[in-house]
């Protein structure tokens, strides 16, 4: 029996590139998750310019409505009866 001078085999590369090729796989099944959920939960321009146009009108109109007690009363604090 011929020995080749016991080769050594480094098991770490093996490892490495089954665990690069692992990462790689993930990391296109996340982004191909990712591209789903966009299509599926993303709102088109149209939809967004609508809500922000209803959020602007919404804080007007509650703007609107505010009550200001210092104009209404001329001073910080509500007018109390007089107690003698």
């Amino acid at each position: 029996m011929v020995s080749d001078g016991g080769n050594i085999v480094d098991f770490s590369k093996l490892r490495k590139s089954s665990k690069d090729d692992r990462k790689r796989r993930e990391r296109a099944e996340k982004e191909a998750r990712a591209a789903a959920n966009r299509v599926r939960f993303g709102r088109s321009g149209a939809e967004k310019k609508l809500a922000k146009l209803e959020q602007e009108r919404r804080a007007r109109l509650h703007e609107g409505n505010r009550r200001d007690i210092q104009a209404e009363s001329g001073s910080g604090t509500p007018d109390l009866p007089d107690q003698d």
